[in-house]
């Protein structure tokens, strides 16, 4: 169903949701309890945002059966749900209406003044972080939807006002093409997801037809540094405002870069000529810098003052799984997990670490899914080649089934002196025995690698 309205729904209405514990779905349903609906949801495990929706309201079911269908007005399911679901047959045999978690989201937005969408291939979890922590900062009691949890809000979500909505909009399958925001951050353009987008230029259309949803009172905050983004200020008939690192042509620029002992940079913001302010970030990288310049772009549009955008930005130390300080080894080794999982930022983060004075930089990578690993194996080879140790996994396939046609090794064998073990515990102990101290050891992957780093430091 992609013609859904919130309105369409009765107040106070009942609405289940296939999938509720997952990183999107359980934000959504915090909004409805918070809206007034009656929630109910299912997952195939408990989880801490479970537990957290069930302590607010939402009942919870473990576990997916048919007899969950309790009659609700709609249906809500994100799209790794089955076609053969049993909730989600039964529902449309009851003629109840399903509606996709993009389409929900959706429609949702109807009811923020503000709602604001951070797209890309890669930067969307950080930029809407450091988004969130400056509309805190000034004031405006946001409600905050991301994709990664923030310590600052103790989680993914947190229900504000009905004014601004910060948002990561995701390009895969094109789900965002499902909503209307009245800023657009867009961090960059890529190929990626090649299991469902064609070629690069499929994707970039998609992107230049999702900048053209943006308000007409609104506007399109860019990245410029790529060619890839370029068609948007060329071919949207919206308002464009650009930033870039490397591109003096933008509207916002970055200048007087130092590093810290820690590689945490301190610079000047400028919008053309005019000083916005001056920042000291407390994470690492040039991206970082790139993500603190689009936030700056949209917030001042937005008309928030300069003050209120260096707190924010000089509040945020990273999200959950983005170079995530773990601790340390029994043997004084410390320990980062990080979500990369494309080989752009994949090099990023290891360019970014060996900057920060370790005697050699090691990398636990868990590549994901085979459509990716296939489509960039000579990317990921390069870009795992910039770590001074490489140790690789079994392909995580989350969606995929194996076909039996790309496999971890296929990857292993590109890269000089690698170490591949299909044991997170054999691995566990490769770098417990290994590893130095003044060695950094970073867990990499959007699968379940984490494991592997939280193991790590555990004493």
């Amino acid at each position: 169903m992609n013609n859904f309205s919130i309105s369409d729904l009765p107040k106070g209405a009942y609405i289940h949701m296939i999938g509720i514990g997952g990183i999107s779905m359980s934000g959504i349903a915090e909004m409805l309890l918070n809206f007034g609906y009656k929630v109910s949801g299912s997952d195939a495990k408990p989880s801490g945002l479970t537990d957290r929706l069930k302590q607010n309201g939402a009942e919870i079911f473990i576990g997916q059966s048919a007899d969950n269908i309790k009659n609700p007005d709609a249906v809500c399911y994100t799209a790794a749900i089955s076609p053969d679901n049993p909730e989600l047959v039964k529902a449309k045999t009851l003629g109840i209406p399903v509606v996709e978690r993009a389409v929900f989201l959706g429609a949702l937005l109807e009811k923020y003044k503000y709602p604001i969408a951070v797209a890309g291939t890669h930067g969307k979890t950080t930029t809407s972080s450091m988004l969130s922590l400056v509309l805190l900062a000034a004031h405006k009691d946001p409600t905050i939807l991301i994709g990664g949890e923030l310590s600052q809000i103790g989680g993914n979500y947190h229900i504000g006002g009905n004014e601004y909505l910060p948002f990561e909009a995701c390009e895969y399958v094109e789900s965002f093409l499902h909503f209307k925001p009245f800023v657009s951050i867009i961090t960059n353009i890529e190929e990626d997801h090649l299991d469902y987008f064609k070629d690069l230029n499929h994707i970039i259309t998609s992107f230049v037809k999702f900048a053209s949803l943006t308000s007409d009172n609104g506007c399109n905050i860019v990245c410029i540094d790529e060619n890839t983004t370029q068609s948007i200020v060329q071919n949207v008939k919206k308002k464009a405002v650009t930033y870039a690192l490397n591109n003096k042509n933008a509207d916002y620029t970055a200048e007087n870069i130092t590093l810290e002992k820690n590689g945490c940079p301190t610079f000047d913001i400028f919008n053309k000529d005019r000083k916005v302010l001056s920042v000291s970030l407390n994470v690492a990288g040039d991206h970082n810098i790139c993500n603190a310049l689009g936030v700056t772009a949209a917030c001042e549009f937005l008309g928030i003052e300069p003050e209120y955008i260096k707190s924010g930005l000089e509040e945020f130390r990273g999200a959950k799984r983005r170079f995530d300080r773990l601790g340390k080894t029994e043997t004084g080794v410390d320990v980062v997990d990080d979500y990369a999982h494309h080989p752009t930022e994949i090099k990023t983060t290891l360019e970014t670490a060996k900057k920060m004075g370790y005697n050699n930089v090691w990398v636990a990578f868990q590549p994901h899914t085979y459509t990716r690993t296939a489509a960039f194996l000579e990317q990921f080879a390069s870009a795992l080649k910039t770590a001074d140790r490489v140790m690789i996994t079994d392909i995580y396939p989350a969606r995929e089934k194996y076909d039996g046609t790309m496999h971890a090794c296929d990857l292993a064998r590109l890269i000089p002196g690698v170490v591949y073990m299909n044991d997170m515990d054999a691995m566990k102990r490769y770098i417990l025995s290994n590893a130095k101290p003044g060695d950094l050891v970073i867990t990499m992957g959007a699968g379940n690698i984490c494991d592997l780093g939280y193991s790590l430091t555990q004493k």
